[in-house]
């Protein structure tokens, strides 16, 4: 991977939101902080727009965390939630998402994807064709391989996953002393075996 960065350099962050929501629920059981995700990725440069994707609910519960994005200075694109005949629900922003990354591609010398979605990899390979750097930031347990592969930098989160999450515990397994029954078993098994 080939990555430039200076001050000056101009960065968009394009942010699929549900992506990295789901990442960090499914393997941390925690939520983004999307803030130091943002600074993560903009690494010092000049940010000229950071875009998150989202989805309202029938509920309108997520109002809150749409102005928690605000607040730090990250723009909301919404969708409603489509809800289908017999309740399948559908809600996603890809196309958006890399539309945007289309339009913005010749404004700005980077743009960086905060997602692990495979499916933006054509976006990926036409954008750096215009001449646009493209990097991705998100979670390495949960992003594509191929993706990793054909972006400029790869900025894995798991790699600190103290400083992106919210409500994170560090996994303190410690190693289970077997009960007497279970040690009991083992013993009576090897015995057997005598």
């Amino acid at each position: 991977m080939s990555v430039i960065r200076h001050p000056e350099q101009r960065v968009a962050i394009l942010i699929d939101t549900q992506n990295l929501y789901h990442s960090a629920k499914n393997l941390y059981k925690a939520k983004v902080n999307f803030k130091a995700v943002v600074d993560a990725a903009l690494g010092g440069r000049k940010l000229i727009r950071a875009l998150s994707y989202v989805v309202n609910t029938e509920s309108g519960e997520e109002s809150a965390f749409f102005e928690a994005l605000e607040k730090v200075g990250i723009e909301i694109k919404t969708k409603d939630l489509q809800i289908f005949y017999g309740g399948a629900k559908k809600a996603e922003w890809d196309v958006g998402l890399a539309i945007d990354a289309i339009k913005l591609a010749h404004k700005v010398d980077a743009i960086v994807l905060a997602t692990g979605d495979g499916d933006f990899i054509p976006l990926v390979e036409y954008v750096k064709s215009q001449g646009c750097q493209v990097e991705v930031i998100t979670f390495g347990r949960s992003a594509s391989s191929r993706l990793r592969e054909v972006v400029d930098d790869f900025i894995d989160l798991d790699q600190a996953p103290r400083d992106f999450l919210i409500g994170y515990r560090a996994s303190t397994r410690r190693r289970r002393t077997p009960t007497k029954r279970a040690v009991k078993k083992v013993v009576g098994t090897d015995t057997d075996n005598l």
